[in-house]
């Protein structure tokens, strides 16, 4: 969304119902298998954020929830909790995997068991002998509640790695947090952590049976980045064939590691300025000293964008998107 008008809050909301065709990269797998060549998953109700209405536009298959026909089938909480674990809908993804035995697939999973609300869900919660004096009680009592939930959410997700590891056929995992939840009040208040609050960690991993099992590529071009540049970044883990958008994208990520909406203290408030970029080791960069390279495609980006969200989508009557 970096390159979007700051007006523009919610995608999923304001521009995707709204788009004739819209792009995304599980379409990928679409164009060589099929229908049946991507589907998705979320252990929650399908209408949050117009989920349902998006993900049929964007070519899965089958969207399984709470509430779907068939709905989602694993559907355990943790103590008090609210919402489905990490466990079980890794649990669903994993059948997911086991049940295709037919052709390679795209399998989106978005998981719920660290959204907020973060009330005291969990019994024996050893976190809140953190020491978080000086935190209001409710700051200090959702970060406790938090830090428990990653905690569980690490141990699941070991279990699921651990789990694929065993499957007879490559896999290959991009896992990332979308967002911190808004419970850090008090690290807020110093515009100093503008930057850490907006970053959350991610991997790319490929089970045993994977040519890719154990690629790692180089910090320069993986330590920081944004989600759009995670197919790129894929790409090269896996070894794999990729299209012009995504070598473009590719290109994009060279020059310009990471770009975000404007965080306070790291970007003017005008033009492209009015913009978060990083460098390839995290430090903030301004627009201005940017090189002409990085400034053109910068501008090409922002053609690409439009010519898919608003303007006439030439680019769907090209090759661009085509895997070769």
């Amino acid at each position: 969304m970096a390159l979007f008008d700051d007006s523009m809050q919610s995608m999923y909301q304001e521009l995707v119902p709204h788009q004739k065709q819209a792009y995304t990269f599980n379409q990928i797998w679409n164009q060589t298998y099929g229908a049946s060549g991507s589907i998705a998953l979320h252990p929650y109700y399908k209408n949050m954020y117009l989920r349902d209405v998006d993900y049929k536009k964007f070519g899965f298959s089958k969207f399984l929830t709470l509430g779907s026909k068939p709905e989602i089938k694993h559907q355990d909480r943790i103590d008090n909790f609210i919402y489905v674990s990490d466990a079980a809908a890794y649990q669903d993804a994993l059948d997911a995997v086991n049940a295709n035995t037919k052709h390679p697939q795209f399998i989106q999973l978005a998981t719920i068991q660290n959204h907020m609300p973060y009330n005291n869900w969990y019994a024996n919660n050893q976190f809140q002998d953190s020491d978080t004096s000086q935190r209001s009680g409710d700051e200090r009592s959702s970060i406790d509640t938090y830090a428990k939930g990653v905690n569980i959410t690490d141990q699941a997700t070991t279990d699921f790695l651990n789990q694929l590891d065993q499957v007879n056929k490559p896999v290959t995992v991009i896992f990332y947090g979308d967002h911190l939840p808004g419970i850090y009040s008090t690290a807020a208040s110093d515009p100093k952590n503008g930057v850490n609050l907006h970053e959350t960690d991610y991997f790319i991993w490929s089970n045993q049976a994977s040519e890719s099992n154990g690629t790692k590529l180089e910090a320069k071009e993986s330590s920081y980045t944004s989600s759009s540049f995670f197919m790129p970044l894929a790409a090269e883990h896996m070894n794999a064939k990729v299209s012009p958008y995504l070598e473009f994208l590719d290109t994009v990520h060279e020059e310009i590691p990471a770009m975000t909406r404007p965080v306070p203290s790291t970007s003017d408030q005008t033009g492209d300025n009015n913009k978060t970029y990083l460098a390839a080791d995290g430090t903030t960069v301004s627009y201005d000293p940017m090189s002409a390279k990085a400034k053109k495609l910068l501008e090409e980006y922002k053609l690409v964008q439009y010519d898919l969200t608003a303007g006439k989508g030439y680019l769907n009557d090209t090759k661009f998107f085509d895997v070769k």
